[in-house]
């Protein structure tokens, strides 16, 4: 007999917001303007792609890339980069707020857990028109141990008492996906935002 889904988790970059090359895009002006390196594209999917900027500003530092008293700059660099790449790209997504508002009539819960901080996150999610409709959204902030670590998918079990069996998490990086392998859930696994669309929602449930 096949479980009814209770509960639907999104990874936000690659996933609900077309944003991963914002990201690698902001760090890397900002590795440009305080250290005068960038990550090559390839380097950047083989290491650095769906990790949090803390992260691989940790992998840089290990491989004495950076030094360790420019990460604070880097970081508020990085950030400012960021808000100004969702201000300029963010736009809404009619097909994402149809498909979440399909799953809510079907009376199945919305989640969101990305690698972000909270601010990025919201703000990305706000533009794309989702935000007002998610049922919670967990941000790296909001665990000790982000993707590839399965905790913010376990937590997101935790916040609605639902078990594994009843949920299915929709993910796009290699780290996001280690990390729903690792929880046990039941995962799908696309190439980019635009296959997150009603067809593969039906499909799934």
């Amino acid at each position: 007999m096949r479980i009814m889904k209770k509960l639907i988790i999104f990874d936000m970059d690659g996933v609900l917001v077309d944003a991963c090359d914002w990201h690698r895009i902001s760090l890397n002006q900002a590795l440009i303007d305080v250290c005068g390196f960038e990550i090559s594209l390839e380097e950047h999917y083989k290491t650095f792609n769906g990790i949090p900027t803390k992260k691989k500003l940790e992998l840089l530092l290990e491989d004495g890339k950076i030094n360790k008293n420019l990460i604070p700059k880097i970081e508020k660099q990085k950030q400012e980069n960021t808000i100004l790449c969702i201000e300029k790209y963010a736009k809404v997504r009619q097909e994402k707020i149809d498909l979440i508002n399909y799953l809510k009539n079907e009376g199945i819960f919305v989640g969101c857990y990305t690698n972000s901080i909270r601010k990025t996150a919201e703000m990305m999610l706000e533009k794309t028109g989702v935000l007002s409709l998610l049922d919670f959204l967990i941000t790296n902030q909001d665990v000790k141990n982000p993707k590839p670590h399965p905790e913010g998918y376990l937590l997101c079990l935790e916040k609605l008492n639902f078990k594994k069996e009843e949920c299915i998490i929709i993910e796009d990086s290699p780290k996001g996906v280690e990390a729903a392998k690792k929880s046990g859930i039941p995962y799908k696994v696309v190439k980019s935002p635009d296959e997150v669309n009603l067809n593969l929602i039906k499909e799934i449930l």
